[in-house]
């Protein structure tokens, strides 16, 4: 397996299981060399917690790039999370734009919005700006509410097969290369994610767990990006991230206690046997 040079760009909760915290390990389990540039260090994460310390750190961005660049220091692939503003969305975009090696594969994970609705910090100018991102994309990793915002949509709960090609052709329309889009579910009993590569559609259907765990969509994305990055293909590496993210989600059903995250440690041995 080659061995490739990732960066990851998001926040760090330094409690709870989300964002780098997440992405870090799971990537270095999938044989990557992970650099990381933090968007904000948090305490913890902002869902359940009260009272939380938060630090910007947007203006350290641009600065961190000038360095990479004169030290020459270049990207295999580049992977976007939660970003925290506009202004950071405009810095990654300029990192996409000049930090890749030749060939790098820029994964956009749009994380704004679950639900029908966007996190409680964004609005639509923020869904502007994160679309402007979303054109770099070889790959585009949303939840069916991004799709929705990112597409002009309206949100469905209920939806056949043509409404989730309409939304995977108007993100292409919009400028993505490929997309994967996760919690498609045609069924109640049943979910899945779509993978829509070069105009084909494909789908994996696998077991839907009713009660979910936070942070569940970057252990996906972080599993996804490895995989992919390890030289699987999108569908299996689509595969891989579904079913190892169930395997975290069912390890920490029984600990009611473990009530802020996913416990993903557990199971990266599985994602390690998976990716073998």
């Amino acid at each position: 397996m080659e061995y490739k040079k990732i960066l990851t760009i998001q926040d760090i909760s330094c409690v709870g299981q989300c964002s780098l915290t997440v992405a870090l390990p799971i990537l270095s389990a999938c044989n990557m060399e992970t650099c990381i540039l933090p968007s904000a260090i948090l305490s913890t994460h902002t869902a359940g917690f009260s009272g939380f310390t938060f630090r910007d750190l947007t203006d350290d961005m641009p600065k961190i790039r000038e360095h990479w660049e004169k030290e020459n220091i270049k990207f295999d692939a580049i992977y976007t999370g939660y970003l925290g503003s506009i202004k950071q969305i405009d810095y990654v975009k300029e990192i996409m734009d000049t930090m890749g090696n030749e060939g790098c594969v820029k994964i956009v994970d749009p994380a704004m919005a679950d639900n029908g609705k966007l996190y409680g910090l964004f609005d639509m100018d923020y869904v502007q700006a994160m679309k402007k991102l979303c054109r770099c994309a070889d790959i585009l990793l949303p939840n069916i509410t991004e799709a929705c915002f990112l597409a002009d949509c309206e949100y469905k709960e209920s939806y056949d097969e043509a409404y989730i090609m309409t939304l995977l052709e108007k993100l292409i329309e919009m400028g993505a290369k490929s997309v994967v889009l996760t919690g498609v579910s045609y069924n109640k009993d049943k979910t899945g994610v779509v993978v829509y590569e070069n105009s084909e559609y494909k789908y994996y259907e696998h077991k839907k767990i009713a009660k979910g765990c936070h942070g569940t969509g970057d252990v996906y994305a972080s599993a996804f990006t490895g995989t992919y990055m390890g030289g699987k293909d999108m569908l299996t590496s689509a595969k891989i991230a579904a079913d190892y993210t169930v395997k975290c989600i069912e390890n920490t059903q029984t600990d009611p206690s473990h009530w802020y995250g996913v416990k993903f440690e557990t199971a990266l041995s599985d994602l390690i046997n998976m990716i073998k």
